[in-house]
């Protein structure tokens, strides 16, 4: 019992011993402009919220819940390959990602990613 308490007393001791050389070692600061803000979207917190909004963040944000909810759907359907009939299983994942692509391709004819401008 004895034993079990220092031994976990000293991984403790070493542990921070480690930890505070790491961090007066470390090069980061953590009184950045950006780090002190109540977020860090890129916008200023002390201006006014009225301020415009880029269209182009939103509609990245718009296409990344796109295929967020696309892994969604298409994870249930590699579990049940095994179970239903695989021309109608092969249809329907084509079909569906057929439109995300087609949807992808919208976008970027449109120019939403456009990273540069």
């Amino acid at each position: 019992m004895f034993m079990t308490f220092l031994l976990s007393m000293m991984i403790l001791i070493l542990s921070m011993i480690i930890m505070m050389i790491a961090n007066i070692i470390s090069k980061k600061t953590f009184m950045d402009r950006e780090k002190n803000s109540p977020f860090e979207c890129g916008f200023d917190p002390k201006n006014s919220a009225r301020s415009p909004f880029s269209l182009q963040f939103f509609l990245i944000g718009v296409i990344f819940l796109i295929f967020d909810v696309e892994i969604a759907l298409l994870m249930p359907m590699i579990m049940i390959m095994k179970i239903s009939h695989i021309i109608s299983w092969f249809s329907v994942s084509v079909f569906f990602i057929t439109i995300l692509l087609v949807g992808l391709y919208h976008e970027w004819n449109q120019g939403a990613l456009n990273w540069a401008s």
